[in-house]
């Protein structure tokens, strides 16, 4: 078990908090994604500062809301060669900082294709290897697919959220099925990660902010999907939904 804490007391935030939250948290975007844009541009960005300030800016982030952060489980070894996507719960936007912060490797988020529209963040993103997949577009799709291969066979660690939106209660939502083609597509290892509590420093559709949650990473046993065909694609699909309810049941993760 690894314990990052920040604040054991839980408390509501004040409106004065809450403004600070969020220019704090819009400045940090904004500084890291302009310091990976400018490496870039100087021909002085690479894999491993990319993944310093992934991790530097989500533990700066947890900080504004004093966040108790605890992992369990066992992580695999991300750097054994094979390819990996977490499957992460999505509750929360504090659920990719918390997932940078508690998992080793090069994790990259599989992002929706709205947010590279952002300036500046769209394109730090883009500079940092952040992949997305079109399904819209069936040749950008299939050259995005290609590309996220490639990625993930170069080290980089796929993070996806097959709920697709955030839960308000912290409960699994349906899944959808794009990481799961993705998964079988590139014979890819999932990973599955549950965060409990996390839907509590920013419940979805509100403004409301808890400083001092505690937050709980728990890391399930991986699936491997080298084989397995499309028939089997619901079978995965389940299999990986039981293991993210027990994840996120009242037992601790071994």
């Amino acid at each position: 078990m690894i314990r990052l804490k920040l604040n054991p007391l839980t408390e509501s935030a004040t409106l004065l908090r809450r403004v600070g939250v969020v220019l704090g948290s819009v400045g940090l975007t904004a500084l890291y994604s302009l310091l990976i844009l400018l490496r870039a541009l100087f021909g002085r960005l690479h894999r491993q500062i990319v993944d310093q300030y992934c991790r530097e800016w989500s533990a700066a982030l947890l900080r504004l809301v004093r966040a108790s952060l605890t992992v369990r489980g066992h992580v695999p070894d991300f750097g054994d060669g094979r390819r990996y996507i977490i499957m992460c719960t999505h509750a929360s936007h504090y659920d990719i900082p918390a997932s940078f912060v508690s998992l080793p490797g090069s994790i990259r988020m599989l992002a929706k294709k709205e947010l590279f529209k952002i300036p500046l963040l769209g394109q730090a993103m883009r500079a940092a290897e952040f992949p997305s997949v079109d399904r819209s577009d069936r040749q950008k799709a299939v050259k995005d697919l290609e590309r996220a291969r490639a990625m993930m066979e170069s080290g980089i660690v796929l993070w996806a959220a097959p709920e697709g939106t955030r839960s308000p209660d912290g409960k699994l939502l349906p899944f959808k099925k794009g990481c799961f083609h993705l998964a079988l597509d590139t014979e890819a290892v999932i990973v599955p990660v549950a965060i409990r509590g996390i839907h509590q420093v920013l419940p979805a559709r509100s403004w409301q902010i808890n400083l001092g949650q505690p937050v709980d990473v728990r890391v399930g046993q991986p699936l491997e999907t080298a084989g397995k065909t499309k028939a089997e694609l619901e079978a995965v699909m389940a299999e990986v939904r039981l293991r993210l309810e027990e994840l996120l049941g009242d037992g601790e993760a071994e």
